[in-house]
């Protein structure tokens, strides 16, 4: 991999996780409202939404070594309509923007709740579509191994696992010490913990129909399979370790666990290496996923 493709990675990652961990966060918020209202819901939630756009800004950052200078943003705008690489960029600039005034509305509590929460719904949206775009930009008939079902899946799934435990752990490193939010964290953690073994299950299910799928597409497929499973056999089982102990065994230990209020110091730990561990994991998917490109023809 070239420094360019370095870059997409941190692009692709970091783009997805701060569009999930802005889906999950809601999600709390929403749970938090209907179990203590919206002045708990905002304690327990205003501290992790500082987290989304910095972590977007760091993968604008590195989309532009990729574009190699902020002019071509803009020339990317008159290919709105044809191309899924402009629909990508326009969609990544309009998340951080939307996502950055819900953070400032919400910070100096601008407006009634009701017309914040539709901002950051808004913002939600865009960055699901910016999601979907990154993914359409690689389905291309000359990469068979990206042209699959399995690049808008594992895109979703890498957003919404991610963003799940960055949540998590941004919540226990934020948490405030009154009983009230202690109960909403410990319902917000169990939540999360479910969604993030249920999207790691999703994970190693795709991953082996993948694989059979490859293995029926012709000599370019094969190729990229034979380097998934060979020279980059190591990566991948250690990517699935990892994330199989971050999302998955760690993940589980959360749900059993937050109710218990003499583990706070193990449940805060447990939360930052589930989310380290799995976050190594998914870029070593990543990378993965751009090291085995072959071309129709090459």
């Amino acid at each position: 991999m070239d420094i360019r493709e370095w870059a997409l990675l941190v692009f692709t990652i970091f783009g997805q996780i701060s569009t999930g961990a802005l889906v999950v966060l809601l999600i709390v918020r929403a749970y938090a409202v209907r179990k203590a209202g919206v002045e708990q819901a905002d304690r327990l939630t205003d501290k992790p939404l500082y987290t989304v756009v910095p972590i977007m800004l760091v993968a604008l950052l590195a989309s532009l070594l990729h574009l190699g200078s902020p002019l071509n943003i803009a020339k990317a705008v008159p290919n709105l309509g044809t191309s899924w690489l402009s629909r990508e960029v326009i969609a990544a600039v309009a998340f951080v923007i939307l996502a950055g005034l819900y953070t400032i509305m919400q910070w100096r509590k601008i407006a009634p709740d009701a017309v914040r929460t539709l901002i950051g719904w808004v913002a939600v949206l865009v960055g699901l579509y910016q999601t979907y775009a990154m993914a359409l930009v690689y389905m291309i008939r000359t990469q068979p191994a990206w042209n699959t079902f399995a690049t808008p899946i594992t895109f979703l799934t890498t957003s919404l696992l991610l963003g799940s435990l960055l949540v998590a752990a941004a919540m226990v490193a934020t948490r405030s010490g009154t009983n009230e939010q202690a109960t909403l964290l410990r319902g917000a953690l169990r939540g999360v913990a479910v969604a993030a073994i249920v999207l790691v299950g999703v994970e190693f299910v795709i991953l082996p129909v993948y694989a059979i799928y490859l293995s029926t597409q012709g000599v370019a497929a094969l190729q990229s399979l034979s380097a998934m499973i060979g020279p980059l056999g190591g990566v991948l089982v250690l990517r699935l370790v990892f994330v199989f102990l971050g999302a998955g065994v760690l993940g589980f230990y959360l749900y059993e666990n937050a109710s218990a209020t003499s583990k706070e110091k193990t449940l805060a730990t447990v939360a930052y290496v589930a989310f380290l561990l799995t976050l190594v994991g998914e870029a070593m998917g990543r990378y993965i996923f751009y090291a085995t490109k072959v071309g129709i023809g090459v």
